[in-house]
């Protein structure tokens, strides 16, 4: 959780809310089929339904008041992997950065997984 304090107030801006946010906007993203979660019993990777896709994404925070992103992703087969992380990259930093007003340290996306 993250405590923003001004002349008004106190915003509390919870981890579920940073989580929503950058799931949304990475799985909107062309080329993506699904949030990814990798089973700790078989190894294998799983595509997340879209009320579970919390699960592929964690957030933290630094004490400077900025929060990183780390999200698991699978993607459709035939796409350019780095064109695609790029263009998440920048969605995310951009929707989280714009609905809570906290400045984003640092988005990191891993390809789990490649679905046809």
């Amino acid at each position: 959780m993250i405590e923003i304090n001004n002349s008004k107030g106190n915003i509390s801006i919870s981890n579920d809310v940073f989580i929503a946010l950058a799931g949304d906007a990475a799985t909107n993203c062309f080329g993506v089929k699904g949030m990814a979660l990798r089973s700790r019993t078989d190894g294998l990777v799983h595509l997340l339904r879209r009320e579970s896709m919390g699960k592929g994404v964690h957030v933290t925070f630094d004490e400077n008041g900025s929060v990183n992103i780390e999200l698991h992703i699978i993607v459709e087969n035939g796409v350019n992997i780095p064109v695609i992380c790029d263009s998440i990259i920048g969605e995310v930093r951009y929707k989280v950065s714009a609905a809570t007003g906290v400045p984003i340290g640092s988005v990191n996306v891993f390809v789990d997984s490649m679905t046809v």
